[in-house]
């Protein structure tokens, strides 16, 4: 008695209709496919369509009926229906760019329900991009609403991010110390000011001209998020290039510099304190800059990765002093 026949539907790697075989062996299924799609059997090798597993005669005769093959000639892989089918969608999307962004405006002005709209827009907004444009000319669109003094988004981004620096300078020096210190306060607030104003109040972190180690995004502008204050990264893999769009830049305005050792709560209160209770010691005005003004404190966090609790982290008191009071080197 015979093997019994088994039937399948194959297909070529360049193309996408799919033919009926049956087959008793795999020689079989090779001489009937190869003929059909005019391809030399001696060397071509047939492969799951769900996952690109090559097939032996064994294996092949394993498989349920209708199961779906490719028909692979030399030189050819196959990675699977997800992995290819998305390289070929995602290819049509951008060679066609345009008319897929109108099709899809078209699709969310066509009465779709809020979760399609939603996905439409994301898509929109990711592919309607000029992140390669950085002077104003190139990309109007990108400016509006931004003053005419900023010639390209380099020194837009730049510039946001040293009006948030400047924000937590303007919080230090309105801190609430003795009114017997506040000369002191005052002075050190002033050493740490001249000290950002030397780096340009790091204004580097949003600069995507900028040298590698001194900006959090990279060459071509795309931001991701640093996780929340008690998390190693981003659970979520936020990201984000406010250079593509206005919308995208409008929306990274949202993202936080969040200090993980609090501002408020913690640094600012213990800095008060330090200089109420230094007794001659010398203040580590460095340590307490690096907390409040750099990456040694602070991480990018998208919105919803802010959380709003308590971080419950201390300042490290071996650090609030420096080793050897001023006095000591008085006569």
């Amino acid at each position: 008695m015979g093997k019994r026949m088994k039937f399948f539907k194959i297909r070529t790697v360049t193309g996408t209709e799919k033919y009926g075989v049956g087959c008793s062996n795999m020689k079989e299924l090779r001489k009937k496919g190869c003929a059909k799609f005019k391809l030399p059997p001696k060397t071509t090798r047939v492969c799951l369509c769900e996952d690109g597993t090559e097939l032996s005669d064994e294996y092949l005769m394993s498989l349920a009926d209708h199961t779906d093959l490719v028909l692979l000639s030399p030189g050819q892989t196959w990675e699977g229906y997800m992995v290819t089918d998305f390289d070929r969608l995602l290819n049509a999307i951008y060679t066609r760019q345009p008319q897929f962004i109108e099709a899809a405006r078209k699709i969310q002005t066509d009465g779709q329900g809020p979760q399609m709209r939603k996905i439409i827009q994301d898509i929109i907004q990711n592919l309607d991009d000029n992140a390669k444009a950085e002077e104003r000319e190139d990309d109007e669109a990108w400016f509006i609403g931004v003053e005419k003094r900023f010639k390209n988004k380099s020194s837009y981004m730049r510039e946001s991010c040293k009006r948030r620096i400047r924000s937590y300078v303007t919080e230090v020096r309105s801190f609430d110390v003795d009114p017997a210190v506040k000369d002191e306060y005052e002075a050190l607030v002033q050493t740490m000011h001249n000290a950002l104003s030397a780096v340009d109040f790091n204004g580097s972190y949003f600069d995507r001209k900028e040298i590698k180690a001194t900006r959090l995004c990279n060459a071509q502008g795309w931001f991701s998020c640093q996780g929340a204050f008690d998390e190693s990264d981003c659970v979520s893999n936020h990201s984000i290039n406010p250079y593509s769009n206005q919308e995208s830049r409008i929306v990274f305005s949202t993202w936080n510099l969040d200090h993980v050792i609090e501002k408020k709560r913690t640094i600012l209160p213990r800095l008060a304190k330090a200089v109420k209770k230094s007794k001659g010691r010398q203040i580590n005005w460095e340590y307490f800059f690096d907390l409040l003004f750099t990456t040694k404190n602070l991480k990018l966090v998208q919105i919803s990765c802010h959380k709003k609790t308590s971080h419950d982290r201390e300042c490290d008191e071996d650090w609030i002093y420096t080793e050897v009071p001023a006095k000591r080197f008085k006569n």
